[in-house]
């Protein structure tokens, strides 16, 4: 079943551009971070930041791999011929309240297990 009228996803550029900003801070903090741990406390081993810049590594691997599964599921939505997100959204507020917090909450801990699981990988 294919999409008749229906328009592309357009990508949220204000969102991209917040994500896109905040990892390029992240990855100009990765060469300064470990100098400038050690330039705050003198008393710092070589391992105290090693540990922050490999937590710093896992933050910005979990931001690339949140941002390519949005950017695969708008490339797939399309494909299925399922309408675009914005019809969704307004669909899933006529939701009752039981409903829409089980849904956030299923995606808030989806959210959290794959930030964890970067984290484990990563250290």
């Amino acid at each position: 079943m294919k999409n008749i009228g229906m328009k592309k996803p357009h990508i949220m550029t204000a969102y991209v551009l917040e994500i896109g900003l905040l990892l390029l801070v992240m990855l100009l903090l990765w060469p300064l971070g470990q100098s400038w741990i050690l330039s705050a406390d003198v008393t710092a081993g070589y391992i105290d930041p090693g540990i922050w810049l490999l937590v710093l590594l896992s933050l910005i691997s979990f931001l690339l791999v949140a941002g390519l599964s949005f950017w695969l599921l708008e490339r797939l939505w399309l494909g299925l011929g399922l309408p675009v997100i914005e019809v969704m959204v307004l669909q899933f507020k006529t939701l009752d309240s039981w409903k829409q917090l089980s849904f956030y909450w299923a995606s808030f801990v989806s959210l959290l297990f794959a930030a964890v699981g970067c984290l484990i990988a990563i250290c």
